[in-house]
């Protein structure tokens, strides 16, 4: 075991699949860090949409003010829409995430018509929330946890080592937001995270669930919106188990607090 294991990024990604912001420190709660995920694009189903589907959701990039959200597409900055952490609308009935139905709220048909037309598709935007209660699958659920709108699990932690392991094996080396972490550490070897169960951050204690399956959003470049076959590609060569890819491990929290970069983690 190394002597120091050391955050060294702390991650939210306001409105899913849109672009992340790096933090020094975050507030752990238990659906998610504080404003990571509580907002989402729906199409006129109530279905979320995706880099998956649509890579351009890259280029949009988000930054947090003090009571609001800005966004603005890479190519024009200038042209911003802000979004109050306040503002909520009229209820949608029902949203669904993957397997998911949940109620959500509406925020306005001005911010939609933003993203809409940024998107060059009909698009609404929805908040979730805190009386949303999204249940985490009770497989891997410890004391019945709530999840934001993330795709499963509240924190995604990977190892800087196991990035650099697979950079080794690529061509052309990828940034670590391919694979939107939450929490990276560094310190200790190549995907010591796997073998990991609960562990202390700071003063915040978290479990170490289960080992996240990675998509074809890995291979979206979050600079220029574009997709390729790498790294997903080169990770089946030697991350697969069974028909999944696996990257980097999916966390709960056991508590709340701060936690902030330069903290150690420590194993418990």
């Amino acid at each position: 075991m190394p002597d120091s294991l050391i955050i060294q990024d702390l991650y939210i990604y306001p409105i899913k699949s849109l672009g992340g912001i790096r933090l020094t420190e975050a507030k752990v709660e238990e659906r998610g860090f504080e404003y990571d995920r509580r907002w989402m694009l729906i199409d006129e189903n109530g279905q979320f949409i995706s880099q998956r589907t649509f890579p351009n959701m890259a280029l949009l990039r988000v930054e947090i003010g003090t009571d609001s959200l800005s966004v603005y597409h890479i190519s024009n900055p200038s042209e911003l829409i802000l979004i109050p952490f306040t503002e909520e609308g009229e209820e949608v009935s029902s949203v669904t995430v993957w397997d998911d139905d949940m109620p959500a709220r509406l925020v306005n048909s001005q911010i939609d018509e933003w993203f809409s037309n940024a998107l060059g598709m009909k698009v609404r935007l929805v908040k979730m929330p805190l009386s949303t209660e999204r249940k985490v699958d009770p497989k891997y659920a410890l004391n019945g946890e709530s999840v934001s709108f993330a795709d499963g699990m509240p924190y995604l932690l990977i190892g800087q080592e196991s990035l650099a392991d697979l950079n080794e094996k690529l061509e052309i080396p990828v940034p670590m937001n391919r694979f939107r972490p939450n929490i990276v550490f560094f310190g200790g070897e190549a995907f010591i995270e796997d073998s990991w169960s609960e562990i202390q951050i700071g003063e915040v204690d978290f479990q170490v669930v289960k080992p996240c399956a990675r998509c074809v959003m890995t291979t979206v470049d979050q600079d220029t919106g574009t997709k390729a076959a790498e790294p997903l590609k080169t990770l089946a060569t030697y991350r697969k188990v069974g028909k999944k890819v696996l990257f980097g491990q999916n966390v709960i929290a056991l508590s709340s607090g701060i936690i902030k970069v330069g903290d150690k983690l420590k194993l418990q």
